[in-house]
């Protein structure tokens, strides 16, 4: 008797147990489906992404041959050494100087570009395609472009300030004018995405706002100190994030248009990062000056995200 109620109360166990089982599988079912489709995502990511960024950081504490790979375990001498380096330090206040120039100027430019194209006049859409063009253009095109317009000889920019009587310019050519030009460059080809986006940023505001505020008597200057920059806030602050990160990145305009130079002038970081390690072969401080620049953009992320997302007006 015993025995039959023991074997009934196991059996009353298991089946429990199956329809537990059951149950967790019916509530996970929605997470296993996400994973599935994530899993393409997550792989490409690991390859492209997470892998480059382990392999760096490991790479940062030895010294390697020419091949890359890691010959002698040194520690933290790779970063002692580019703190201690002054091409290193020339390096980064040229690539922050660099940003000052381009992140604020460059969404300043965009910002008016942007107000204009949304203005309701008659033939607008010429303008707002004008305004976007750059969109579509390489940096090795758009780098291509600037060069023959910075020839010190025969470029249009000085042909100009010699037709108006102002002497030329040595744009690429003078330390101080080549980071400048460099510059004038990057701000020049991320305007037509940031216009775009400040473009539809203003196109999405609710236009009764500024129908009551014109019933009230609002001048243009106050609508837009009141209405359209609050309203904007949350894009104005996806643009500046975007271009901050994308200026600390900039390459390809630096390669074609100075090579680094003159005198280090336009040795951008990513520039500094790319001599080491394919030109000079040394892949260890190469990763070093990668991690570096990964935590100074992150920590200067992290610090926008809190101070300046408090001014954002999401609503």
């Amino acid at each position: 008797m015993e025995l039959a109620e023991s074997r009934r109360v196991n059996q009353k166990i298991k089946q429990l147990q199956q329809e537990e089982k059951k149950s967790l599988w019916k509530r996970t079912v929605n997470y296993r489906l996400a994973f599935v489709y994530l899993l393409p995502s997550l792989i490409i990511f690991s390859v492209f992404l997470f892998y480059p960024m382990i392999r760096t950081l490991y790479l940062s504490f030895f010294l390697t041959d020419a091949q890359g790979n890691s010959s002698l375990f040194v520690g933290f001498e790779n970063y002692l050494y580019l703190l201690q380096s002054v091409m290193f330090q020339k390096s980064i206040s040229a690539t922050l100087l660099f940003v000052l120039y381009t992140v604020p100027i460059g969404i300043g430019i965009a910002f008016i570009l942007a107000l204009l194209a949304n203005e309701k006049v008659k033939g607008i859409g010429f303008f707002r395609t004008v305004f976007s063009s750059t969109l579509g253009m390489s940096v090795a095109a758009s780098a291509v472009i600037w060069l023959f317009l910075f020839h010190p000889t025969v470029g249009m920019l000085n042909t100009l300030l010699e037709f108006i009587g102002v002497s030329a310019v040595p744009w690429l050519l003078d330390p101080t004018w080549a980071l400048i030009s460099v510059a004038i460059t990057t701000i020049w080809m991320n305007t037509g995405f940031s216009f775009l986006i400040l473009l539809g940023g203003l196109q999405n505001i609710d236009q009764n706002l500024y129908e009551s505020a014109r019933i009230d008597g609002a001048t243009y200057f106050y609508k837009l100190k009141r209405i359209t920059i609050p309203m904007l806030s949350p894009t104005l602050f996806f643009i500046f994030t975007i271009t901050f990160i994308h200026s600390f990145q900039s390459f390809g305009q630096v390669d074609i248009l100075t090579g680094g130079g003159p005198a280090h002038s336009t040795n951008l970081i990513v520039y500094s990062i790319y001599q080491d390690a394919f030109i000079n072969y040394q892949f260890g401080t190469a990763s070093a000056q990668a991690v570096m620049l990964f935590s100074v953009v992150f920590i200067l992320t992290f610090l926008q995200f809190h101070f300046g997302e408090k001014k954002v007006h999401y609503q």
